[in-house]
């Protein structure tokens, strides 16, 4: 529980298995008080995946660092009568599992606002609550591979593997979700409606992807009507960085030690470059056009670049673009990146002893202001007594009963 941040005062009920929890984690980032609602089994994201640190997993104290846990036993009266009590007192529901959980259970849509008329409720699932796949299990990479987002690879014995790249749609739905939770949270504080919504991960993942998905349904237009660039002569390219693979002044380099992007689509980078590097007739040769122009296809020009950017390193490269307002960019790895100077100055990490393990604060800069350190992820039910007697006043003889029907497990 968080008493600060730019949430401090919202109290969300998280009932939430494995990635999805993710949702209600960004709310605690901004200070938002979370209770993790679970059975009496937990939550089994402690065990998924890898690294696991000291017996629990990185998923886990990342997630779900900063919540509260509370053990509830649904499949009893005693404990509908306290989730009930809960929701009375809260202002937003996440309900992260496959869809339908709490319906199942008598949390209906019209009995949330019978118990509060400005819940904010929010589902998400790995596919939605409609459609056809809507009861499919599914894990984070079926999401991509839906949205087309992630293709196999073949090794050298023909087998399908697994490329090595980001995940979207188990890191978009969260972050989509919290995004649309907060605007209904606005609303509701603002007019005393709430809302219920929810979002799917692989939704999530192909909308991360508008610009490629929207580029080819334009392309379904006749040629006439929807063309290419005009320093392509209005050729159409791949969407996306498909049409990206024949560029030339915005590419990848080697350098000296390792690889720089280069970005000198605009005419007037693309004349910085030169003038700096001492090679005005590159660009007599190669104007080229004053936006968007990546010298498409010439190879002449690239083997040329090829072997500029190879007599200096990555760091003297970086500071070259500094000094001659043009555009270079560094290259790293999700190893790397973490030492690289611009990393260092805009990230901050916690400690050990805070989260369980060394993470990744929510990267925000708000300006006298800093957000809230999250606490240590909880273990199963590490605060179901302690939040029943602050949120609903519970005594010990309450705890004592609910305890004995069963209802925290």
């Amino acid at each position: 529980m968080s008493g600060e941040g730019l949430l401090a005062g919202v109290r969300v009920l998280d009932l939430s298995l494995l990635g999805p929890a993710a949702l209600a984690g960004h709310l605690v980032d901004f200070g938002a008080e979370v209770i993790k609602i679970e059975a009496p089994s937990g939550d089994y994201v402690r065990q998924m995946t890898w690294p696991i640190v000291e017996g629990t997993s990185l998923m886990h104290l990342h997630i779900n660092r900063g919540k509260e846990s509370l053990v509830l036993d649904l499949k009893t009266p005693e404990a509908d009568v306290v989730l009930s009590e809960l929701i009375a007192k809260s202002d937003v529901i996440i309900e992260a599992m496959r869809p339908g959980f709490l319906d199942k259970r008598g949390f209906t849509h019209q009995r949330l606002r019978e118990i509060n008329p400005a819940i904010v409720f929010c589902s998400i699932s790995g596919y939605g609550a409609t459609g056809p796949y809507r009861d499919l299990p599914a894990h984070g990479v079926a999401f991509d591979s839906w949205a087309g987002q992630i293709n196999p690879v073949v090794d050298a014995d023909g087998f399908c593997r697994t490329p090595d790249q980001t995940n979207i749609g188990i890191t978009a739905g969260p972050a989509f979700g919290a995004m649309a939770v907060l605007a209904a949270l606005v609303r509701a504080r603002t007019t005393g409606e709430g809302a219920y919504m929810e979002i799917a991960q692989s939704d999530a993942a192909a909308y991360f992807d508008w610009y490629r998905i929207e580029s080819w349904k334009a392309y379904e237009q006749p040629a006439d009507v929807v063309t290419g660039n005009a320093s392509d002569d209005y050729q159409r390219r791949k969407p996306g960085l498909g049409g990206m693979w024949e560029g030339v002044r915005y590419q990848f380099y080697e350098s000296a030690d390792g690889h720089v992007l280069l970005m000198a689509s605009e005419q007037s980078f693309w004349k910085n470059f030169c003038l700096g590097v001492g090679r005005e007739d590159l660009f007599e040769l190669y104007p080229g056009s004053k936006y968007a122009d990546h010298a498409r296809g010439n190879i002449a020009l690239q083997t040329e670049l090829r072997a500029i950017f190879r007599t200096r390193t990555s760091a003297e490269w970086l500071q070259f673009a500094g000094e001659h307002n043009t555009t270079i960019a560094p290259v790293n790895t999700p190893q790397t990146v973490i030492g690289d100077p611009q990393f260092v100055d805009r990230f901050a990490w916690t400690t050990m002893d805070q989260t369980g393990c060394e993470q990744l604060l929510f990267p925000l800069h708000i300006a006298g202001e800093e957000l809230p350190v999250p606490s240590e992820a909880p273990t199963v039910g590490q605060h179901t007594d302690q939040v029943l007697q602050r949120v609903l006043g519970y005594d010990q003889q309450r705890l004592e009963q609910l305890r004995a029907s069963g209802a925290l497990g």
